[in-house]
């Protein structure tokens, strides 16, 4: 009896260890290709004109929310996100299944939609 009941103990302690492993195994790792960001760039670079016309008295997000739009680091709350142009859009693959690319404060984001944690940034791709 005492050995069976051992054992039960160590198959659960020995699953409950193996658990925490199987769920980090499968987190996706999304990032903006060279070919995505070399679009991107050139897209913005040859609407610069139009894009510093309706930039125009737009302001800057706070510093502190500002150098929080990184990898791994949730998207702000409350802040106004843009999506990307359609026809940037046309030019780009296909955003892998579960994610955006979103432009906020001059920077484009490859964010997760389900949890907001943004996977990518490009810095400055965006002329204001």
């Amino acid at each position: 009896m005492f050995r069976m009941m051992f054992s039960t103990l160590a198959a659960v302690v020995l699953l409950a260890g193996c658990s925490q492993p199987a769920v980090a195994e499968f987190s996706v790792r999304a990032v903006f290709s060279d070919r995505e960001a070399s679009i991107i760039l050139k897209y913005y670079r040859g609407h610069v004109s139009q894009q510093s016309r309706a930039g125009k008295g737009r302001k800057s997000l706070p510093p502190g929310i500002a150098k929080n739009l990184r990898r791994g680091k949730p998207m702000p709350p409350g802040i106004a996100k843009q999506v990307l142009p359609a026809g940037l859009i046309d030019l780009l693959p296909p955003v892998p299944r579960g994610f955006e690319r979103v432009v906020l404060d001059g920077r484009v984001l490859l964010v997760e939609i389900a949890t907001q944690v943004i996977h990518d940034v490009l810095e400055d791709a965006v002329f204001r």
